[in-house]
């Protein structure tokens, strides 16, 4: 048999794989719809983070009058127009320029990698350490409910990388989500004990790859 050759197809994922035969369910366009949405909800959220650290590097905030830009943006980058009509736009767009806006009214640095180890590191949406007060932001572009674990590992790997005590500071973590922004002073002892997790995790994983 001389089989076709779909060379340029490995790697990838099709939308409707035999692997994932959920999609024979379908059976009408708005479901069809739904599985591009979530198709394609990472992209929609690289394209919008790629475009929010612009912003706050170049201290440019967000106005409302550049909802249209937002749109087009996504559009401008690979992003079916199909997709970018069914999004709520309006309240992507509001949650990004709060984040932006705050981003920038707090002078942060957008997307600053942490570094415990090769096993251990994660970038950090937004982030400034100054005056004794760590203050740590991240936004989502999703829908399914973000947990501020996230935010407090970036918390622990900030501590651990630049060698301070938890105690010695204070610390404020924002997540920027569905409109809502839901704000975080953790506890001395949450953040030590996530400190001494990584580096209890961390040995193990080294000597099991030696």
């Amino acid at each position: 048999m001389n089989w076709h050759d779909h060379s340029n197809l490995r790697n990838r994922h099709a939308l409707l794989s035999p692997s994932s035969p959920g999609w024979l369910n379908i059976v009408n366009k708005d479901e069809l719809i739904k599985r591009l949405l979530s198709k394609y909800a990472t992209e929609v959220g690289t394209v919008i983070h790629a475009d929010a650290c612009d912003h706050i590097k170049y201290s440019v905030k967000y106005h409302k009058a550049n909802k249209s830009e937002f749109r087009l943006n996504l559009l401008q980058n690979g992003i079916p127009k199909i997709v970018v009509d069914n999004l709520n736009i309006d309240d992507m767009f509001l949650n990004t320029m709060t984040y932006v806006n705050d981003a920038i009214g707090y002078r942060m640095e957008p997307e600053v990698l942490l570094y415990y180890s090769d096993q251990c590191f994660g970038t950090a949406d937004a982030i400034i350490f100054k005056d004794g007060l760590l203050r740590i932001h991240d936004l989502k572009t999703g829908s399914t409910p973000a947990k501020m674990e996230q935010l407090m590992i970036y918390a622990a790997l900030f501590c651990l990388e630049y060698k301070i005590k938890p105690g010695e500071i204070d610390m404020e973590l924002r997540l920027y989500q569905s409109n809502e922004v839901v704000v975080h002073n953790p506890e001395i002892d949450d953040i030590a004990h996530i400190m001494d997790h990584i580096i209890f995790v961390c040995k193990d994983l080294d000597k099991m790859e030696k």
